[in-house]
């Protein structure tokens, strides 16, 4: 079994599980310490939100090397390790980050759509990325687990719903899915994953969000809802914890290994 590490912060802002402490006592203090910050008695678990590229995918270093590729074609420098510090924003939120920096002002309305229909083009250029490896399993596990499945993604592909229905066959329902026509604000604002919630009819402590990505995290954190990490890309674990995450797993592999412990932690309901 792969070790999973400790990190505390001063007081206890985040939690990583650790093979020092049993992995409950570890769970069991991320939850204590997200119940005091948002004022809630009990996680009353019902549902997990998912996003997908970088969760359900291994996406995120294609979409990091068409950023790169995209960025340079137009003559601006996005690396590949900060294209995952933007995964979750929109292109034109992205391009305009860019812009800024290097030009000294916004991107025009046309430079933006270029862009990004060449980014867009790029991307799908490349085979189709592969599942993440324990995706499939954890979202078994919760299934089989009573609980609703709901999908919190930035992306606007057409064929979204089919792709998903491929590689995860009978796991996403349309009604329990965010992508990009349901919200006027990306991550890192909270808008995806209120909307998640509105969706499925929740509160936010009824529910775990599932995610990768900086931006992500700190949208999921902002809507209060407690947030498990995985760290799938490159990025120092610190940067996904002090994104706002409560918990930090190294793979999606290891989250769905300890899944049950996690779980049973959330429905001890005893603290």
């Amino acid at each position: 079994m792969r070790r999973l590490q400790k990190q505390f912060n001063q007081d206890y802002n985040s939690i990583r599980a650790d093979s020092f402490r049993p992995f409950s006592y570890m769970y069991t203090e991320a939850i204590k310490h997200y119940l005091s910050n948002h004022g809630f008695e009990r996680i009353n678990l019902k549902a997990v939100l998912f996003d997908m590229d970088g969760v359900l995918y291994n996406s995120m270093p294609i979409h990091a090397e068409s950023w790169h590729q995209v960025m340079k074609r137009f003559g601006l420098h996005l690396s590949r390790e900060e294209a995952y510090m933007h995964e979750g924003r929109t292109g034109a939120g992205t391009i305009n980050i860019i812009s800024q920096r290097q030009r000294g002002r916004d991107a025009t309305a046309e430079e933006i759509e270029k862009i990004y229909a060449a980014k867009a083009n790029e991307f799908n250029d490349h085979p189709q990325p592969p599942v993440m490896p324990g995706a499939l399993e954890v979202l078994n596990q919760i299934k089989e687990d009573g609980l609703k499945i709901i999908l919190v993604t930035g992306s606007g592909q057409k064929t979204l719903l089919q792709r998903l229905e491929h590689s995860f066959p009978g796991i996403f329902h349309e009604e329990l899915m965010v992508t990009a026509f349901d919200v006027k604000k990306g991550k890192p604002n909270p808008e995806p994953y209120l909307m998640g919630l509105k969706k499925g009819n929740l509160q936010p402590n009824e529910a775990i969000v599932v995610e990768n990505a900086p931006l992500g995290v700190q949208a999921a954190a902002d809507a209060q809802i407690f947030t498990v990490a995985v760290n799938t890309g490159p990025l120092p674990d610190k940067v996904l914890l002090d994104a706002g995450a409560d918990i930090l797993f190294p793979s999606m592999p290891a989250f769905n290994e300890h899944w049950k412990e996690l779980y049973h932690a959330v429905n001890d309901k005893v603290f």
